[in-house]
């Protein structure tokens, strides 16, 4: 889709960002961002995930990164076509590279990321005519809580006095 209509997330959609959102929480409690990330088709979850950088040390492993790993395990293959990915931050540039490499078809997401949104905020990397695949894209879906859960995160990281390990 290059025009300007907005898809609407179905009740599957909604369902798959809350869960993405109980994954955010999870990274949180382990102090890593919270962003959380799940994997679809129809009603099966393939594959999910939440940040785990701090704590892996690893630059790669971000919850949608984990999320489609899983998912093509899963499958037994890399293609991820007729899945969708649900996940509550707009996809950096490496994730949403991943998404296109892997042929996901939808993607869903809550919150825009200023700092490395690549789907729409930044750059429109799922949409470059440029590549051979391009997704379908919902987004701002439960941006607010979305939102929330990171501005929540970062003020007790600012409470505590420390910059804490996570440095976004």
């Amino acid at each position: 889709m290059t025009d300007n209509h907005q898809l609407e997330p179905t009740e599957l959609d909604l369902r798959m960002m809350r869960r993405a959102l109980e994954l955010a929480r999870q990274a949180a409690v382990m102090d890593e961002v919270p962003v959380g990330a799940v994997v679809y088709q129809g009603e099966r979850i393939l594959g999910e995930g939440f940040n785990l950088r701090e704590s892996s040390a690893d630059p790669t492993a971000h919850a949608e990164i984990l999320a489609i790993r899983q998912a093509a395990k899963a499958l037994g293959s890399w293609r991820l076509a007729n899945c969708s990915l649900a996940v509550t931050l707009e996809p950096c540039p490496m994730c949403a590279g991943a998404m296109l490499n892997a042929r996901v078809q939808t993607l869903v997401y809550g919150s825009d990321d200023p700092k490395m949104g690549c789907v729409h905020t930044l750059y429109q990397l799922c949409q470059d005519t440029r590549f051979n695949h391009r997704l379908q894209v919902i987004r701002n879906v439960m941006a607010q809580e979305a939102r929330e859960a990171l501005s929540e995160f970062f003020r007790k990281l600012r409470h505590n006095g420390t910059n804490g390990k996570v440095k976004s």
